[in-house]
């Protein structure tokens, strides 16, 4: 699991003030449609790499994993070399097969939190791409909370470093053949970003890869945060909480109220939620804004945090601004086209479609900039390689509404015949067997090399997604390998037919 994406922010305001000075002195105009180069409150960061301890995941050390590095040392069925080290402020582990087929997978870890400790670690299927003769590459970034912009910027200039690193580690390798990009919630944002019209243009390094494959992305960019918005908005409407906007300045004094409004006991770490009659009208309001009626929905709100459930996180950051923890210089989430839809009580929906709070994002909250990708860089689906995405559907943080929303991104920009849509009966948070991650990985290889487009799911119909067996097709029982959490949340469901399994290709 990753750590949550961050809501509320940390000021440090002589800081902020001092740099504003500047910015203000130094920036009068700037073109039209660009960024004004302001300071946000992200700027003033500054982040380390533990040298000793990214050194001891060669080894596999239980120090060097207590320090949020994963440890990779040597597999017993695979020979490699195995490579870290710092490139541009960002911590690195790279590993290459001695019997290397010539193609890089470059993967993206999610969310690491608001801490200055860089860590990196390796990609789940790790196993499976050195068996089968990839080499992979990882990058801690150079900052953590929710940069995606450094997070691609820095993923791309280690794709681009690989063979020197290699050859100043003694062993002289041609440039790979194909480059793939893959990873897990923030992660999956980046893998997607990397492969937009937009990023391979913009960006500071420049990579073109051959396909992507986000996994539980925020592949609908700040439409996460629109959303979350919209939840809370709807949550201060029924608890009767006036608000002008946002923040709200005497939240944390209302906070526990309006809680108990909606829960006779609030999700804590292995304690799950209890609702109230409103709480479960609330929650109804959350699966229609998370993706609507599906298969687990329901039971994942009430979740808690140590069981794979996220609704605490996300109330987390209610009352707070839409700056993402200070990512944004200005406000960024915008529910003025969010429309509520409330399975079973169109009076509410109504209700809150004309009396929730509705805020605006500031114009140039998240404009292209003169020096290089967005903060937050955009998924308008303008993809010219296949994208295979593979979604949780009862995922509580990382909506599945993302994979809609990229869907008729997708359909709008004419790109649908290069994305290929999964979805998988987990409860939790990128909670997925390996055995559907490492499907998802070779069904977007093979179309890469043969142009064969893989099946995938449906993910805009109703009645569809509604169905029981929704998420089916795609889903794999966990093995012996997978995480017991994987697996404790897989039994929550009913099991699904025999013969409902999809094949990759033409099933």
């Amino acid at each position: 699991m990753e750590t949550p994406i961050p809501m509320t922010p940390t000021l440090r305001r002589g800081t902020l003030q001092a740099l504003a000075a500047l910015a203000l002195a130094g920036c009068a105009a700037f073109p039209s449609g660009m960024a004004p180069d302001e300071p946000r409150e992200h700027d003033a960061r500054r982040y380390t790499v533990d040298l000793a301890a990214l050194r001891a995941t060669l080894t596999s050390t239980d120090a060097a994993v207590l320090r949020g590095h994963g440890a990779f040392g040597p597999l017993p069925t695979v020979a490699t070399d195995r490579w870290v080290g710092v490139l541009d402020g960002a911590a690195y582990q790279i590993e290459v097969p001695k019997d290397w087929n010539g193609e890089l997978v470059m993967y993206t870890h999610g969310y690491r939190g608001t801490g200055e400790a860089l860590t990196v670690t390796p990609p789940r299927i790790r196993r499976h791409l050195l068996a089968n003769g990839y080499a992979w590459a990882a990058s801690s970034y150079s900052a953590n909370h929710y940069d995606v912009r450094a997070g691609v910027e820095d993923t791309n200039a280690l794709a681009l470093a690989f063979t020197r690193i290699a050859r100043e580690n003694g062993r002289a390798l041609p440039e790979p053949t194909r480059r793939f990009v893959t990873g897990h919630s923030m992660g999956g944002h980046i893998a997607a970003a990397a492969v937009e019209r937009e990023t391979i243009e913009r960006a500071r390094s420049r990579v073109r890869y051959d396909g992507a494959v986000p996994m539980c992305g925020v592949m609908g960019d700040t439409a996460l945060f629109d959303g979350f918005t919209a939840y809370q908005a709807a949550a201060l409407q029924m608890a009767g909480v006036k608000a002008d906007g946002l923040p709200i300045p005497d939240w944390p004094a209302l906070a526990p109220k309006v809680r108990e409004r909606f829960f006779s006991t609030f999700p804590a770490p292995n304690v799950p939620g209890v609702l109230t009659a409103d709480g479960e009208r609330l929650r109804e309001v959350y699966v229609g804004l998370s993706g609507g009626d599906r298969p687990g929905a329901r039971e994942a709100f009430t979740l808690p945090p140590g069981g794979g459930g996220f609704t605490a996180t996300v109330w987390g950051g209610f009352g707070a601004d839409t700056r993402v923890s200070g990512i944004l210089a200005r406000p960024g989430a915008d529910t003025r086209s969010v429309v509520y839809r409330v399975p079973g009580d169109a009076a509410l929906a109504s209700t809150l479609n004309r009396s929730a709070l509705r805020v605006a994002a500031d114009p140039q909250a998240n404009l292209p900039r003169r020096d290089g990708l967005r903060w937050i860089p955009v998924l308008p689906a303008q993809v010219s390689v296949p994208v295979v995405s593979i979604h949780t559907i009862g995922d509580s943080y990382v909506w599945f509404s993302m994979q809609q929303v990229y869907k008729r991104r997708a359909d709008a920009a004419g790109t649908a015949d290069r994305v290929v849509q999964r979805a998988t009966r987990g409860l939790g948070h990128c909670d997925f067997t390996l055995a559907e991650e490492e499907e998802a990985f070779d069904a977007m290889t093979t179309w890469v090399r043969f142009g064969r487009k893989p099946n995938g799911d449906d993910v805009l119909d109703p009645a569809t997604v509604a169905a029981p067996t929704y998420g089916c097709r795609f889903s794999r029982t966990p093995r012996d390998e997978d995480a017991p959490l994987v697996k404790s949340l897989r039994a929550r469901l009913p099991a699904c037919p025999e013969g409902s399994a999809a094949r990759a290709f033409g099933g």
